[in-house]
């Protein structure tokens, strides 16, 4: 199944969450399990010959794709959520959305100084919520492999805020 076929099978909502915002639900994918799985894959070929540690998932879309290509590449999974729902001690980035901000952590202990970490999620669109996530890891000292997504909205121009880094998507837009 290739990637125009994948995004066939993504249903576009107008107007939500909010008037002008154009929504890309990905339910209709995921339930679709050829194409659940395929998805899966094309983000994982270009990592499957690197040394993944830890792969860090994004509250919450990311985690769909994130534990079952941290399974397939023998790594760790690491969550990355909002404000108040880890248990332990946690280190914290507040970074700005497209309206207003918002704020992610991640447990002080979960990352090892010099492990490689492959940072997923289900969406790329400004950029703001993987660069807080991209702080967040080189706080506790982890390697940022790379960055990669199912979807990518490229008209917002995300990947040009990440500043160089290695990232990779399956969909654009």
């Amino acid at each position: 199944m290739s990637a125009e076929e994948l995004r066939a099978k993504i249903r576009e909502i107008p107007d939500f969450p909010k008037p002008g915002i154009l929504f890309y639900d990905i339910t209709t994918l995921l339930k679709d399990a050829p194409a659940y799985r395929e998805a899966i894959d094309l983000m994982l070929e270009p990592y499957r010959d690197e040394r993944i540690d830890l792969v860090v998932g994004m509250e919450s879309r990311g985690f769909i794709f994130s534990a079952p290509m941290a399974y397939q590449l023998d790594a760790g999974l690491v969550p990355v959520r909002k404000l108040g729902k880890l248990p332990a001690e946690t280190v914290t980035v507040e970074y700005a959305l497209e309206y207003g901000s918002n704020t992610l952590e991640i447990h002080r202990d979960a990352i090892q100084p010099g492990q490689r970490v492959l940072i997923v999620d289900d969406l790329l669109a400004t950029g703001g919520t993987v660069g807080g996530t991209i702080d967040l890891v080189e706080r506790l000292r982890g390697e940022v492999v790379a960055l990669a997504f199912l979807v990518e909205l490229e008209f917002l121009r995300g990947r040009e805020r990440l500043q160089g880094r290695r990232v990779t998507s399956v969909i654009k837009y």
